[in-house]
């Protein structure tokens, strides 16, 4: 009886311990010594990085509550710091290594860096609700997916690589947005050829006011995307639809295309992992997209820690205001004149390619933004360990939906000498967000409607 009883406390125990992702003492520290949702409150010791005081709270002068374009509320700041060819070994340790291969490679590219600013605050119910997934969310399957947790930031205080990227996954994004866009492609010669024109559509349900205060369940959609495809001609009338769920191995990606010259809706497993994606004339994978997206089965993830890292930053001239197909579309790099980078404390995670599984990347590294989770940057290596390709992420705040953003995407293909420029909404009305579209929206018979030409 009495081994019986130690049994069922000693299975109680570690039922307990598993549920708990850190203990209650180090998840007091959120809001303490940490932000809500997990980065260091205080600047670095040189003060190159200042103090978190509570984000940026209102929108700057000239913004049009609801419209797409955001001005910039850093406009008046000077740079700091060029880094070029020239200096780029000096700062070695604080560039990933696409941009340090990119500034040793191209004289025209160029690092202009920026007084650093902290900006990123998010709605108070995704603060009470990461909160309580510090002590109650828990990693299952390997990682893979999570469960007991609520819609926010399901570990603030991550112990694996699989949180952290969890954590970027699952980032606070709004409720739903809609942006139409123009992708380029950069060849080795300075030659500019759009590779997609586009609608594109996201929503993380997860968010809506209905579900905000409900417990994830593993087969939960967290992610929709559409992308309604109009240019160019080749690919007019294209439509895709994707959802991604809060496990992976309990429900898989669920994907459906639209081809006009087929005239019908069909799955479309393929659309995911390494498989070159159209959208960029195929220089770049599916999985590349926002940095990272889909399943993290592939992959070991490790937590490498935390370093102080130069990436885009508060990049509102790219993001917004880029200007013209031409001033975006030059030799090499992307325009330089257009980017702001900043000093940021990021997590640096390091996948590596398990045994008896494929992908063209045989290792990544992963750099997070401590103060959102957001993905801005990764370095992409081949099956010799040469670095092959690169992105980085330009991020700007979206003061009236108090979410750290990213829209435009740039991949670096050093073995090809091009880089494309993915997701240039700035070209239009930049990026409009809202409180979620109609069910009807994310099924499959909606694509062959808005794919007919």
């Amino acid at each position: 009886m009495i081994r019986k009883t130690l049994f069922a406390a000693i299975l109680a125990a570690l039922s307990a311990s598993a549920v708990a992702a850190v203990s209650p003492e180090e998840a007091a520290q959120l809001g303490k010594n940490l932000t809500p949702i997990g980065a260091e409150k205080a600047g670095n010791k040189d003060g190159t990085i200042p103090e978190w005081t509570g984000g940026l709270t209102t929108p700057p002068a000239g913004f049009k509550p609801g419209d797409g374009m955001r001005p910039d509320p850093y406009a008046s700041d000077k740079p700091r710091l060029v880094i070029t060819g020239q200096n780029a070994d000096q700062y070695k340790g604080q560039l990933t290594a696409i941009t340090h291969a990119l500034l040793k490679r191209y004289p025209a590219m160029r690092v202009d860096v920026y007084p650093t600013r902290r900006p990123v605050n998010n709605p108070k119910k995704i603060l009470e609700n990461t909160a309580k997934n510090a002590v109650q969310a828990k990693s299952v399957d390997g990682g893979l997916g999570f469960e007991n947790a609520l819609p926010g930031v399901p570990f603030p205080i991550p112990k694996t690589g699989n949180e952290a990227m969890w954590n970027h996954l699952m980032r606070y994004n709004g409720i739903s947005s809609v942006c139409k866009y123009d992708s380029f492609i950069v060849d080795s010669s300075g030659t500019a050829t759009l590779s997609a024109t586009g609608l594109s559509y996201q929503e993380w349900p997860l968010y809506r006011p209905e579900n905000i205060d409900k417990i994830v369940k593993p087969t939960d959609p967290f992610w929709y995307i559409k992308q309604e495809y109009v240019a160019p001609a080749r690919r007019a009338g294209e439509s895709l639809v994707l959802w991604d769920h809060v496990n992976p191995m309990a429900q898989g990606r669920k994907a459906w295309q639209y081809l006009p010259g087929q005239r019908r809706v069909k799955l479309a497993p393929d659309l995911s992992y390494d498989t070159p994606n159209p959208g960029v004339a195929g220089s770049a994978t599916y999985d590349d997209a926002f940095v990272f997206n889909g399943a993290m089965d592939r992959y070991d993830f490790k937590l490498v820690g935390k370093r102080e890292m130069i990436i885009p930053y508060n990049a509102y001239k790219a993001m917004y205001f880029p200007g013209d197909k031409k001033n975006i579309t030059q030799p090499n790099v992307f325009n330089p004149d257009l980017m702001r980078w900043e000093l940021h404390r990021v997590w640096v995670i390091e996948a590596t390619l398990k045994p008896g599984k494929r992908h063209i990347y045989h290792k990544r590294t992963f750099y997070i933004d401590e103060d959102s989770w957001v993905a801005v940057a990764s370095d992409n290596y081949d099956a010799r360990g040469q670095l092959y390709r690169g992105m980085v992420a330009p991020t700007a705040f979206a003061y009236d939906v108090q979410a750290l953003t990213i829209t435009l995407q740039i991949s670096y293909d050093l073995i090809a000498g091009v880089y494309t420029s993915q997701g240039n909404c700035g070209l239009y009305y930049g990026v409009k967000w809202g409180q979620g579209f109609p069910s009807r929206d994310w099924q499959p018979d909606s694509l062959a409607g808005a794919g007919i030409r």
